[in-house]
């Protein structure tokens, strides 16, 4: 029986609201969408709750309207503005001697503890990178196997809880429960990256119209996350004062002019701020400066980020540009000068059945990431803002209101809790048997003593 499931992307400029149904084999059919403008957000943080929560009722309808869906709750992304990122490890030991489901659990929460988060922010994604077990590194699924202990290390991603708490009643402004919280350029990268870039390691960069979102991926998590606050928006900033001519000329020029390739020596006219009835000429070559020296900065910034990150060596698949800044021409060639000797490439979503050609545009990465994010587990195990360990061979649920506060013990497959009640039975059986050994040995003696 299949499911239906609601993903609310929540940009700097605009609320993309998708509704998809999701077989049991975890297939996904799109069955429909809805986008407006975003307001009450600037640099992809809520500023307005009640403005924003007014734009996400919009998009919602929309969807809701398109595909008859009835649907309560909705996985939501999150900007990477108030985001902080730290890495730790958890080291446990295995008394039963097989590692089961319990004990990767309470090495990931080991490794959390030990993360000596503030109180002031909550978790988004415990994302576990190494498993080691004994002496045995980069263990890709330790389920099952046989060992003393285990170790983890794991990339965990933080955000302030205000920030957490605004984005939520926004949503819940809108008349909808949120069921799950997704960084919005892990979103992405699960959009765009397929297996031969999952499996070399990718730095996925999501440029949007006023923030830039990197995402490093390597060893079947994301081992880096990193934000700027710079987008396409600064682009048409930056024309509007160069070319001293209003906002909504100046993005007029970005969108038909802007290009990083050969200038022209062409002349467009454009009104001048504060008096539009007059117009000057302005040659295209001052455009293409403007707009070439805002891009080439943006890109070096993202660069430091990838040699920060100290994982530039793991990143064998290269950068992978999505968003709706990727778009402008020429910005692949530029990137490549830019970040040196890794190979570039631009990327759409990945299709699927439904996927109208609107959506398969790079701006809607994130929004079809978080309902490839409901399908199915990304990675093998990791933590996720409820704090419930999610991993690839769960069941999926359906139409489940998420307690925020939920116990560890309900978070245990059901699965899981037969095989510990199996185990406890055969131990109590054991137990039963030992204990009539005793009883015939005594027996025995009492007729031992009575014959002699």
């Amino acid at each position: 029986m299949s499911r239906n499931v609601l993903a609310i992307d929540i940009g700097s400029t605009k609320i993309c609201a998708i509704t998809a149904d999701i077989a049991d084999d975890n297939s996904i059919t799109i069955t429909g969408a809805g986008t407006t403008k975003a307001q009450g957000l600037k640099k992809g943080s809520i500023v307005n709750i009640e403005l924003a929560a007014r734009s996400i009722k919009t998009a919602v309808e929309d969807a809701k309207r398109v595909s008859g869906s009835t649907a309560t709750s909705a996985i939501v992304s999150i900007s990477g503005a108030y985001t902080k990122s730290l890495n730790s490890n958890g080291i446990v030991n295995i008394q039963s001697k097989e590692i089961s489901f319990d004990e990767i659990k309470r090495v990931m929460h080991t490794s959390l503890y030990n993360a000596n988060i503030p109180n002031e922010y909550e978790v988004l994604h415990a994302l576990p990178y190494n498993f080691k077990v004994d002496d045995q590194d980069f263990i890709e699924d330790p389920l099952g196997m046989n060992a003393s202990r285990l170790e983890v290390e794991t990339h965990i991603i933080t955000t302030q809880k205000s920030n957490l708490n605004n984005l939520k009643k926004a949503v819940r402004g809108a008349g909808v429960e949120v069921e799950n919280i997704v960084l919005n350029s892990y979103a992405s990268a699960i959009a765009v990256l397929n297996e031969d870039e999952k499996e070399l390691g990718a730095a996925v960069i999501d440029m949007g119209a006023e923030t830039s979102n990197i995402a490093i991926y390597s060893g079947n998590a994301i081992r880096y996350n990193e934000y700027l606050g710079v987008g396409s928006k600064h682009v048409t900033s930056d024309l509007s004062m160069a070319l001293h001519t209003p906002l909504n000329a100046a993005d007029k020029v970005k969108l038909d002019f802007g290009s990083l390739l050969t200038p022209s020596n062409d002349l467009i006219e454009l009104p001048i701020i504060g008096d539009e009835s007059t117009t000057h000429e302005v040659s295209l070559e001052v455009v293409h400066n403007v707009v070439f020296a805002r891009v080439e900065e943006t890109l070096m910034i993202l660069a430091q980020f990838i040699e920060n990150s100290r994982l530039k060596d793991q990143i064998g698949a290269g950068v992978v540009l999505t968003g709706g800044f990727s778009k402008m021409e020429g910005i692949r060639d530029l990137a490549i000068a830019t970040f040196g000797s890794v190979p570039v490439r631009l990327a759409k979503p990945m299709e699927m059945d439904g996927l109208f050609e609107g959506l398969l545009e790079p701006e809607y990465a994130s929004a079809v990431g978080l309902i490839m994010f409901s399908a199915t587990p990304y990675t093998p195990y990791e933590i996720d803002v409820n704090k419930r360990v999610r991993h690839s061979n769960e069941e999926p649920t359906s139409n489940v209101k998420v307690d925020f506060n939920q116990s560890m013990q309900e978070s245990v497959p059901v699965a899981e809790q037969e095989e510990e009640t199996t185990k406890m039975v055969n131990l109590e059986a054991s137990k039963e048997k030992k204990s009539d050994e005793p009883s015939v040995v005594s027996k025995f003696w009492n007729w031992a003593t009575q014959l002699f």
